[in-house]
């Protein structure tokens, strides 16, 4: 490909042609991250295409890509001159995976509005069809074929023998080159049938697999990974097979939000909590389980690698569900077709997403929508908002619509809910998130059987209904990035099932209609991320400890904000009462006005991750040396400090601490105007320890300095002892004299560090 690149040609189209499941995907995900195509091109753009095509969402989709975010351009004419601007005079590489389209014309606008690039730039086309490649004036053409026998007996072997003992490999490889010669050289149906065998383990198992009828499914359908994935569906438990087969429900080449999917499954009677195991908890080991066989792929997990976050299906596997719920689910175009296309399909969908264009209404009469139970209306409108009546939902849908359980009308710009949303009594998931609402119909709570309310990015939103506390089985209420909501009704704090509160806000003054501290008290099934704003409002330590933070036992994300209050010294005591559970791995504590932080942060064991921020009156920062998990130190604005002393590193009741800051491997330094030395263990000027007395930050790779213009200098013992990777100073003036490259006085101190940057 890259000597095609060299070529003088403007615009070169190189085509990957195979069978799904052949690897076309995986092979220019390759080529797209290989070394020599990073140096060759100046811009590598990455967009999945697939069916239906949509000249506008690919366009903005190559923005988003080189942009980082969403483009709030609707025009398809701006999103060109855009493009334009973004390529001329780059070498590029763009990626268009899984092309279906063999209409030409439709590509001829993205196609000139590239050709302002460098000559040499590429386009790497993945296809099952070779006359899209003709289509799109192919330069190359690569079929791809089967891999070879021995090539797909190590591929299986690898995956189906993983943790057995030789013992038992050896029983079972005769089968096994068997059952692999069956997969017929497909990569998607060798890994498939590889994770199914993994968890087979007598031989009779894995004759009843070789002879399975499945085999012959293939004939059928002409498509060839139907069969394995038929036969790792059919051992599927009950409730996964359902799980699985909803995921159709969902455009190809979607990125899956995990806890998003988990709602819908949770919604459609899917997940049943079972010994007390939330229905949530079920949801994770369900997706764990789709995984492990392979009906999901590019997973997205936490750093500690147990919880998933994102996933995508196989464009493959989106097929296999497809044809397992004939078209109970079904993902349609919104467009002049679109009647015709509803009543055209064989099986009236249950499941129903509508893909809506930029410039098409709200989709209210739709054939057939009483018997619909989860619908969705996809649209890509972001924030600015612009309200118009195309986006006008019309009581008549609410009217219709009485089956539902399962609404996400998110970034469809609607500025008003209609009071008729009460007559969708059996909704248990509702998405109204990136939309212009200012408030929500007082009726809502009616819906008694809410679980999931999502108002994320509603930054219009000023309120929630009053009566919120009739909805007893809401378990999630997401309400992050609603920068206007200053204010949470009383009835928050009767929602015991709540497990997602994005934000708690307390507002100053004994109000009977707002939220205080004290309605924290019940939710003790809180988990993941929680911030408190407010809490200089709190009276005492009193109505602090209603709030049972050291009950919460499943928070693992807390940011304490304390807000523009007045120096208190009630505010030592109001902190100290709100003591958290140990469990925290995360916390942030900001504009905190007391002047000394709490005891209880020093039995936080699991806490990865701090930030203390803007807390103007501590002069004396606390003993985080002994945190033994904590990983990333950021200190930030803690302008009364002037000096970080041997108390920073150690516990000065625990002398006898062999280490300190045992995992620390991020510290930042920023906005301490003040701060003017900085010793680490008192041995700097001759104190109290002997170097080789402890190790301190024996894991540290990174330390960034900023904003400390008074700061003199950076302890020795850091810069000599500790494995750092990576130094940056910023608009530190001592500090920038001291340690400037080559002339600094103390440059030869750092110039062992791998990255420096001193500005």
């Amino acid at each position: 490909m890259l000597s095609f690149s060299d070529k003088n040609q403007v615009l070169n189209v190189v085509s990957v042609v195979g069978l799904g499941g052949i690897g076309k995907t995986t092979l220019a995900q390759v080529v797209y991250n290989s070394s020599d195509v990073i140096d060759h091109f100046e811009r590598r753009i990455w967009v999945c295409v697939s069916d239906p095509f949509d000249e506008i969402r690919v366009a903005k989709a190559i923005v988003e890509d080189v942009e980082g975010r969403a483009p709030h351009l609707f025009e398809l004419e701006t999103l060109a001159r855009k493009i334009r601007t973004y390529v001329r005079g780059n070498k590029f590489l763009l990626v268009l995976d899984d092309v279906w389209t063999e209409d030409c014309k439709k590509w001829e606008n993205l196609f000139n509005s590239l050709k302002t690039g460098s000559p040499g730039s590429t386009i790497l086309v993945t296809t099952r069809n070779e006359r899209v490649a003709i289509a799109m004036r192919s330069l190359y053409n690569l079929p791809l074929g089967q891999l070879s026998c021995h090539v797909s007996w190590s591929l299986f072997k690898k995956i189906a023998f993983f943790d057995r003992k030789k013992e038992e490999c050896d029983e079972l490889e005769g089968i096994g080159k068997s059952i692999a010669e069956k997969c017929k050289g497909l990569p998607l149906t060798i890994t498939t049938i590889g994770s199914l065998m993994r968890f087979k383990n007598s031989l009779n198992d894995w004759k009843a697999v070789l002879s399975s009828e499945f085999w012959g499914l293939g004939e059928e359908t002409e498509e060839g990974p139907f069969p394995a994935l038929m036969l790792s569906y059919y051992n599927l438990p009950p409730n996964e097979k359902r799980c699985f087969s909803f995921c159709a429900f969902f455009p190809k080449d979607y990125i899956i939000e995990a806890d998003n999917l988990i709602h819908l499954w949770m919604a459609q009677g899917c997940l049943i909590s079972k010994d007390d195991v939330a229905m949530e908890a079920i949801g994770q080991e369900y997706l764990q389980n789709l995984a492990m066989r392979s009906f999901f792929q590019d997973l997205v997990r936490e750093k500690n690698g147990e919880k998933i976050l994102t996933l995508k299906m196989h464009d493959m596997v989106h097929d296999f569900a497809q044809y397992l719920t004939k078209n109970e689910c079904s993902v349609i175009e919104l467009n002049n077709d679109f009647t015709r296309k509803m009543e055209s399909l064989d099986k009236k969908p249950r499941h129903l997403t509508i893909v809506r264009s930029e410039d098409s209404c709200f989709p209210d009469n739709i054939p057939n929508v009483e018997k619909v139970l989860t619908f969705w209306v996809q649209s890509f409108h972001d924030s600015p908002p612009i309200r118009s009546q195309l986006d006008r939902i019309e009581p008549e849908f609410f009217l219709r619509s009485t089956c539902l359980k399962a609404l996400d009308l998110s970034r469809n710009r609607i500025g008003e809910l209609p009071i008729e949303v009460e007559n969708l009594s059996k909704l248990k998931y509702l998405n109204l998130s990136h939309n212009p609402l200012c408030e929500l119909p007082s009726n809502l709570c009616n819906l008694y059987n809410l679980q999931t309310l999502k108002l994320s990015a509603c930054n219009h939103l000023q309120k929630l209904p009053e009566e919120i506390g009739k909805l007893v089985n809401l378990r999630h209420l997401e309400i992050d990035r609603t920068d206007n909501l200053k204010v949470l009704p009383k009835g928050i704090g009767e929602l015991k099932s709540l497990q997602t509160l994005s934000k708690f806000i307390i507002v100053k003054g004994d109000n009977n209609a707002t939220c205080g501290i004290e309605d924290l008290g019940n939710l003790n099934n809180l988990r993941g991320c929680l911030k408190i704003e407010g809490l200089g409002n709190v009276a005492d330590a009193d109505v602090a400890k209603k709030a049972q933070m050291h009950k919460k036992i499943h928070l693992t994300d807390l940011h304490m904000d304390f807000g523009n209050s007045a120096r208190n010294r009630i505010h030592d005591e109001v902190i100290e009462a709100l003591e958290l559970n140990e469990n925290l791995q995360s916390l942030a504590i900001s504009s905190f006005v007391g002047t000394k932080f709490p005891k209880w942060m020093m039995n936080l064991t699991k806490l990865q991750k701090l930030l203390l921020q803007d807390c103007q009156n501590c002069i004396k920062l606390p003993p985080l040396g002994k945190l033994p998990s904590l990983a990333t130190l950021d200190l930030e604005g803690m302008n009364a400090v002037k000096f970080i002393g041997l108390d920073f590193s150690r516990d000065p009741s625990n002398v006898d601490a062999k280490s300190v800051f045992p995992k620390l491997k991020k510290l930042k330094i920023s906005k301490m105007e003040n701060l003017e030395e900085w010793d680490l263990i008192g041995q700097e000027d001759g104190g109290m320890f002997r170097d080789g007395d402890f190790e301190i930050m024996p894991r540290l790779r990174c330390l960034k300095v900023s904003s400390c213009s008074n700061l003199k200098a950076l302890p020795n013992v850091l810069l000599q002892r500790v494995p750092l990777k990576k130094l940056r100073i910023d608009n530190c003036t001592l500090l920038r004299e001291k340690y400037r490259k080559g002339t600094g006085e103390d440059w030869k101190r750092i110039s062992h560090i791998k990255k420096i940057r001193v500005s």
